[in-house]
């Protein structure tokens, strides 16, 4: 017997030596499927191709198959998830994102910076109105963008609104999911950018690294106490990354115990994960076009990565029934509360469009003269006086709020909506402010100058036409503007002379941020009709209203443009017109034509510096001479 004993152990090593067991045999494997930056995208969109792409009725049946695959997989979303899309104006009201979200079986997600546009009066009657609708939501959570508690020394009304509506909702810094015999620690952060994109959402700011450790550390001991596992840490970050780095990256090398972190916020597509720490970083895109599909090996407290893949939603997937109804339903709420006001319907046909227009990153990718800017800027200038009866000299619009191209064939009026849907607080209302000749100068030159340092302030403009010249001194890089009035003729701008301009809320407000993006080099004060200053909260008192008392939008102003237009797109948008001319030239006369105060300082100096640099090479020559 004791013979028999040792042959099979010696058998066992043998073949344990023959046919060696891999690690791997006692993990199992999980899934994580993922979106963010979904931004209101219902419906699909459609590519430079015709193609139609994304639509949540084919990202449903994209989960659906995955989850045929495993039932056990978990679905989250990195934020962002409201403000891109006519649906979106049923925000604070219906909450249809969010309810949308729960149709779909999300588990969880977080505050994305767009989720604040409705001011947060907005965002807690929205957490509200979710809540009463009474169906399956989706769990936010926040670990470190939160408001104030009573006793802190800025505590006020807007912390106690929040906190009410983040307590109703029941949003938590960090949940544990049990799911297929693992538990899941999911907590969500928001980033320096993000919190920065949101000036007006009313929270503070935590540090994102210290806020995530301490959040780790305390679900890792609940999730050991609880369920006597250690939890497969998921971080719901809307903080993004950009070209292998980032916030996100910076918070992988920081923290200790993430597991995987799902980036919004940058709209990053990553084909591979990135891996920092034993983290691994995913991102999806934007709109709901990828369904991000991520799978680990877990044994005990190591989790490695699988597989990653990112599920095209095509014309190739099959819409499912049940979020194809809802999202009608959807449409039918839209046009009864909101869009009747302004005699329109969700589908309804504008025009046909055969003018071929850049792309979103085409017309944010450089400074020059967009046709797309151009022919939102005419819109606004039309819009308005058509409504006041008044002659407006110049509309402005900006980069920032340019949120799709118009494609090629029949354009509706959501497709429209797409191209214009940002706005704080509201749909891009336009505001009409004066301003002086000298600051509306300055505004020409933000658009030369203050690009670089902020791309959103990036401009486009309607009865003014001006060039510049890279290569002169930054704060001086216009060397010619004037106005140019309906008839085509040209009329010089007069410092002193007050002028009618038009633009939407977002850019208005922008101009207000000016003075601190140029160093205090540069600033422009909005007035009213009277030449009194108007600060950025009273804004909101200069919107222009139509006959019915409706605030105009900038969407609506281009939708009624476009109707003027019987039919087809105007020829005059194939081509650029010369408004904005974008050039470099080290010819002397370019550098110094029209020069200020910033050239000549830079004249000065470069003289400073050459008078010394004389004297210098004068010193040299005399020690040398004596030498000799």
């Amino acid at each position: 017997m004791k013979k028999m004993m040792k042959f099979l152990i010696v058998l066992l090593m043998v073949l344990g030596m023959v046919f060696p067991v891999s690690a791997e045999s006692d993990s199992e494997e999980v899934t994580i499927l993922f979106t963010h930056d979904m931004h209101s995208h219902f419906l699909p969109a459609v590519d430079a191709d015709g193609n139609e792409i994304g639509g949540f009725a084919r990202l449903m049946s994209a989960i659906k198959t995955q989850r045929e695959m495993d039932p056990d997989a978990i679905l989250v979303d990195g934020g962002d998830f409201s403000m891109g899309s006519l649906f979106q104006s049923a925000y604070a009201s219906s909450a249809l994102e969010l309810r949308m979200l729960g149709a779909m079986g999300y588990d969880a997600t977080v505050f994305g910076n767009h989720e604040f546009d409705y001011l947060p009066e907005g965002l807690a009657s929205m957490l509200k109105a979710a809540k009463a609708s009474g169906e399956r939501l989706p769990a936010i959570v926040n670990a470190n963008y939160l408001p104030d508690e009573p006793g802190d020394e800025n505590y006020d009304e807007t912390d106690a609104l929040l906190k009410s509506a983040f307590e109703d909702y029941g949003v938590k810094e960090y949940m544990l999911l049990e799911r297929g015999g693992h538990v899941y620690a999911l907590f969500g952060l928001t980033g320096f950018d993000s919190d920065d994109c949101a000036p007006n959402s009313g929270l503070t700011l935590y540090d994102p690294a210290a806020a995530a450790q301490k959040v780790v550390d305390k679900a890792t001991e609940e999730s050991l106490n609880v369920y006597g596992v250690d939890p497969i840490v998921v971080a719901l970050s809307h903080s993004g990354t950009s070209n292998g780095e980032g916030e996100d990256v910076d918070l992988a090398k920081a923290v200790t115990g993430i597991d995987v972190i799902v980036s919004g916020h940058s709209h990053t597509t990553l084909n591979e994960p990135i891996v920092v720490n034993d983290t691994i970083i995913v991102s999806a895109g934007r709109y709901g076009q990828k369904l991000g599909v991520l799978k680990l090996n877990v044994n005990g407290e190591n989790v490695s990565l699988k597989d990653y893949e990112l599920v095209e939603i095509n014309e190739s997937i099959k819409e499912d029934a049940e979020i194809a109804a809802l999202v009608e339903k959807y449409k039918t709420e839209v046009e009864e509360n909101y869009l009747s006001d302004y005699g329109m319907t969700f589908d309804q046909v504008l025009l046909n469009n055969q003018v071929e227009f850049e792309t979103v990153s085409q017309v944010k990718g450089s400074q020059h003269e967009s046709t797309l800017g151009n022919l939102f800027s005419d819109a606004y200038k039309w819009m308005i006086e058509e409504v006041t009866g008044e002659t407006i000299d110049v509309a402005v619009t900006a980069n920032g709020v340019i949120r799709d191209t118009i494609q090629l064939g029949d354009i509706s009026v959501s497709d429209i909506f797409n191209t214009a849907s940002l706005g704080v607080g509201t749909e891009g209302e336009l505001i009409l402010i004066y301003l002086t000749g000298k600051d509306l100068k300055t505004v020409l030159e933000i658009d030369a100058s203050v690009y670089p340092l902020m791309s959103a302030a990036g401009l486009y403009s309607s009865g003014v036409e001006y060039s510049y010249n890279l290569n002169r001194m930054f704060f001086n890089r216009v060397d010619y503007a004037m106005l140019r009035r309906n008839d085509g003729s040209l009329e010089a701008i007069e410092d002193d002379k007050m002028y009618k301009v038009v633009a939407g809320m977002y850019a208005g407000q922008m101009l207000g941020s000016v003075k601190e993006k140029s160093f205090g080099l540069l600033s422009v004060t909005p007035r009213d009709k009277d030449g009194n200053p108007i600060a950025s909260d009273e804004m909101v008192n200069h919107v222009v209203k139509d006959a019915n008392g409706n605030p105009v939008k900038e969407w609506y102003a281009i939708s009624a443009y476009l109707l003027e237009m019987n039919g087809q797109m105007d020829e005059a948008y194939a081509s650029v017109d010369g408004r904005k001319v974008v050039y470099k030239s080290w010819n002397p006369v370019n550098l110094l034509k029209n020069a200020n105060v910033f050239t000549y300082a830079l004249l000065g100096i470069v003289a400073v510096i050459g008078f010394v640099i004389v004297l210098i090479v004068g010193g040299i020559r005399k020690v040398l001479r004596k030498k000799k």
